[in-house]
């Protein structure tokens, strides 16, 4: 069974302080078998932001798959925008279709690097140069 700490702290007093691995061997000491203990993100390492989605533009392409191209908005802090971008505006390709314009996404800039791992960094994919990457919070 998962058990988030934030769930087990609605139903048990925790310190503050306590980390996953802290109180793993604290069940274990107890007697309870702990199977592994996992840390949300702990396999991304750099520049991960909160956009802003601008604008999003399906576009149809020859193998069938429709990408979005997507002006996001990422804050002023990441000002390295291309030629002809607004400053604090960026272009990016995204494959997924669950979000619209005034929603705010998960942006791995570059230099981030992804599970697998994946870095990021300017590619040209479809048709448009795309240096960032909308992101699930899976």
């Amino acid at each position: 069974m998962r058990a988030p700490l934030s769930w087990l702290a609605e139903h048990a007093a925790l310190p503050a302080d306590l980390d996953g691995r802290a109180l793993a061997e604290a069940f274990v000491r107890a007697g309870l078998e702990v199977e592994a203990v996992e840390q949300a993100g702990a396999d991304v390492t750099g520049p991960v932001v909160v956009g802003r989605v601008l604008s999003v533009q399906p576009e149809q392409h020859k193998n069938g798959k429709t990408i979005n191209w997507c002006r996001v908005d990422v804050g002023d802090t990441h000002n390295d925008a291309a030629d002809g971008e607004q400053p604090a505006s960026r272009g990016i390709v995204c494959g997924a279709h669950n979000f619209a314009a005034g929603d705010h996404v998960i942006v791995a800039l570059p230099g981030a690097v992804l599970p697998g791992p994946f870095p990021i960094a300017a590619r040209k994919t479809y048709g448009h140069v795309s240096a960032r990457m909308i992101r699930s919070a899976r």
